[in-house]
């Protein structure tokens, strides 16, 4: 069997490693290939901080998103007290987050996580100290960070110790591309890259622009989960200040507007970052969609498996989406083998 992974991302990585090593361990011959126009350094993943942590997308059952976060965390989980957690960038870390609305926070993944509790009134005001528009409510748990620019460098070297194959190319129409190419399966993880490749106009870009400062003191992440909230998500060697979540827009050079106001936002929940060496800004478009697009499509005797439009969320359902398309490809599999014996 020849299985294509369209995307060089976490979510092409994710399911080509899922895929290859599944059916490697039941010995069974299968050739799986990468083939993307970008990969790390150059994704659009490189520059979050890879934190876990769930939000509802849209349309998307609660019910997927809890499957597919549980799914990512049990895989870092299983990477932290593995040798091969430092190379792969996974940490466990604090995490704190907070709103200044009065709608409650989500909290349906809460038996995923380490340590779950509400903030007690007084924790919420150490926090509003010195803030004219305070946190009404908090929550606090434990989870992992897995930097991208650390973690697809593992899932590639993983993949091709494997056999995987990696192809520089950009696929400018699907439709084209299955007519012409020689495999058996395609799994379809272009994100954004659906807009055109597929014409799927449900696909929108969610510009995010981040800050990136020396601040080797911060140990624990703290998130604002109101419309106009900020956060702060320490990495290995720097701390992730951001940020901004603005639906069509193609923009892609770093705003003085946006930084001044993540830099100042995050100075007023953490007045000591007013000491941290800026280092740089970083602007990337993720992947938004009224609903992650999880489903089998068939040309002809191809079978093509879409796994796009996660939004902000591409770290935090990875491995759990990658599963999902690993059973999808099982039973689509199996079912054109009964067909074969009619």
């Amino acid at each position: 069997m020849r299985v294509c992974v369209l995307g060089g991302g976490i979510n092409g990585f994710s399911c080509a490693v899922c895929t290859l090593e599944h059916f490697k361990i039941k010995g069974e011959n299968v050739e799986v290939i990468v083939i993307s126009e970008k990969f790390t350094p150059d994704t659009t993943g490189d520059g979050s901080a890879g934190l876990w942590g769930p939000y509802l997308l849209g349309d998307t059952p609660a019910v997927k998103v809890h499957q597919w976060s549980k799914g990512m965390h049990e895989f870092l989980e299983n990477l932290w007290i593995s040798e091969d957690a430092g190379e792969a960038g996974v940490c466990l870390t604090p995490v704190i987050r907070v709103t200044t609305t009065d709608t409650p926070q989500a909290d349906f993944w809460k038996d995923i996580v380490y340590g779950f509790n509400h903030l007690t009134q007084s924790q919420l005001d150490e926090l509003n100290k010195n803030r004219a528009k305070k946190f009404k409510s908090g929550l606090q748990f434990i989870t992992f960070t897995s930097e991208p620019r650390k973690l697809l460098p593992y899932l590639m070297k993983r993949f091709q110790s494997q056999g995987g194959r990696i192809l520089k190319q950009k696929i400018e129409n699907i439709d084209k591309f299955m007519k012409s190419a020689d495999y058996d399966v395609v799994i379809n993880c272009v994100g954004l890259g659906a807009l055109n490749m597929l014409n799927d106009k449900n696909m929108y870009p969610i510009r995010g622009q981040v800050s990136r400062v020396k601040a080797p003191w911060m140990y624990y992440v703290l998130l604002d989960d109101s419309d106009d909230g900020n956060y702060i998500i320490p990495n290995a060697l720097t701390v992730v200040l951001g940020g901004t979540h603005q639906e069509n827009n193609f923009n892609t050079s770093v705003c003085s507007k946006d930084k001044k106001f993540i830099i100042e936002g995050c100075k007023q929940i953490i007045p000591a970052l007013s000491q941290a060496q800026h280092l740089y800004d970083w602007v990337g478009l993720r992947p938004g969609r009224a609903s992650v697009r999880l489903e089998l499509e068939r040309f002809g005797e191809k079978l093509v498996i879409h796994n796009y439009g996660h939004g902000g969320s591409g770290v935090t359902l990875a491995w759990g989406c990658a599963q999902d398309v690993l059973n999808i490809l099982e039973s689509a599999l199996t079912i054109s083998k009964l067909k074969s014996k009619l």
